[in-house]
């Protein structure tokens, strides 16, 4: 059986982190394996399935060990709620050398260590912010992850960061397999967020895979470190999520994108009323010269 590997991308605070490890969880309550790698430096992605401020990451395991050869794979992987595997690739010190190159130093190692098993149904990404390039396009660059789903909201330049990840996945589609699979809107409850997700997705190529509505239930259980699904299972939010996992499952809408022109999505912007009608006359006028 193919591993399905999915790289979720998105702009920085849009909810990645939490959207993914939520969904993860209603994969594995629904009996899939999976195991999630935190690509960012923060080493963010994995707390709420392992209940933990912050896993041991395979950079700084590397730099107390002294090289990346002298680690094992089990210092690195841990097995949290729903036995997902999960790892963070982690980075260097803040302000010392390229952070993207963890991404490529923990996913050669985890390769090398088989921790890529037969027996595994989803491998996720979880991508810094809406870097896609170095290191952190690796999951794309190098088909390791054939499904891309962007998480956005209604909110200006979330629609601007989703447009420029699917400019990176064109790039790197012509000589792979990577695809986009769809949009995650994970609601800011802006007004028509939802008609203007699906819009944005028309207008690419693609789909809004789902609608996540908002919920300070999640905000609940993130303070506990859990995922909404571990910390009240029956609530609606739990559903949403086991929804999206279904919809993850059965996802067969993979494909290349059309990302809009700068143009075409100010458009889009201003059809919907997120973005004034564009006025020539008033550009680098300051609020007292347009008064």
């Amino acid at each position: 059986m193919t591993i399905r590997q999915c790289a979720i991308y998105g702009k920085g605070g849009i909810g990645k982190s939490t959207t993914t490890q939520n969904l993860v969880a209603a994969l594995a309550e629904a009996g899939k394996k999976v195991m999630i790698i935190g690509c960012d430096p923060k080493a963010d992605s994995t707390r709420l399935i392992l209940h933990s401020k912050a896993q041991n990451t395979i950079m700084e395991m590397a730099a107390e060990a002294g090289t990346v050869e002298d680690i094992e794979l089990e210092d690195v992987l841990k097995v949290g709620y729903g036995d997902v595997r999960c790892v963070e690739s982690g980075g260097p010190e803040p302000g010392v050398g390229c952070a993207g190159r963890g991404v490529i130093t923990a996913i050669n190692f985890l390769e090398e260590e088989g921790a890529y098993e037969d027996d595994l149904d989803f491998v996720f990404y979880d991508v810094l912010g809406d870097v896609v390039c170095g290191g952190f396009a690796m999951p794309i660059r190098e088909n390791k992850a054939e499904e891309i789903y962007i998480v956005v909201s209604g909110e200006m330049m979330a629609m601007y960061a989703a447009n420029n990840i699917s400019k990176g996945i064109c790039k790197y589609a012509t000589s792979g397999n990577v695809r986009l699979a769809g949009l995650i809107c994970n609601s800011r409850n802006t007004d028509r967020e939802d008609e203007l997700i699906v819009a944005l997705a028309n207008k690419i190529g693609t789909q809004m895979i789902h609608f996540v509505p908002r919920d300070n239930i999640v905000q609940r259980a993130e303070i506990r470190r859990m995922t909404v699904i571990e910390y009240d299972p029956t609530c609606n939010q739990a559903d949403e999520y086991r929804t999206l996992a279904q919809k993850v499952i059965a996802n067969d809408m993979f494909v290349i994108p059309e990302p809009a022109t700068m143009d075409e999505l100010e458009d889009l912007l201003m059809e919907f009323g997120i973005m004034d009608v564009e006025d020539e006359t008033i550009i680098g006028k300051s609020a007292a010269e347009v008064a």
